[in-house]
């Protein structure tokens, strides 16, 4: 298998929201998790409300039966994965899915939620540990 087929295979499952689905289903209460190297969220920033977890960590703090979950974490919860461009971000977000989470990505990532207008802080946050 390819890395485009592991990507399609991942898209087939996910329901990817853009800029304002995203926006949307925060303002509902969804967790919104960025998987992005720091480098880049102190270029370009972060969305505000956001949670950082690095990648490396992603299915240890969001697991729901986990024992390094985050307190937030439950199997009904949304959570939306950005990364820089929305691609491994859909990888994520599969991931995310088989642990039993209601996950999908934000469709274009940070950058299409930049250039739609919407809010963003200055970065780097630290990541959760």
């Amino acid at each position: 298998m390819t890395v485009d087929e592991m990507l399609a295979a991942a898209r087939s499952r996910l329901d990817r929201v853009g800029p304002e689905g995203a926006r949307e289903l925060q303002e509902r209460g969804a967790l919104i998790v960025d998987i992005r190297p720091e480098a880049n969220r102190a270029a370009e920033g972060e969305i505000p409300g956001s949670v950082v977890i690095e990648r490396i960590h992603l299915e240890w703090r969001l697991d729901p039966a986990g024992s390094h979950r985050l307190p937030q974490v439950r199997p009904e919860l949304p959570v939306v994965v950005v990364c820089n461009e929305g691609y491994a971000s859909s990888l994520a977000a599969a991931d995310l899915q088989r642990l039993g989470l209601r996950a999908t990505d934000l469709d274009g990532g940070f950058r299409a939620w930049a250039a739609a207008g919407l809010p963003v802080r200055e970065g780097p946050t630290p990541a959760v540990p």
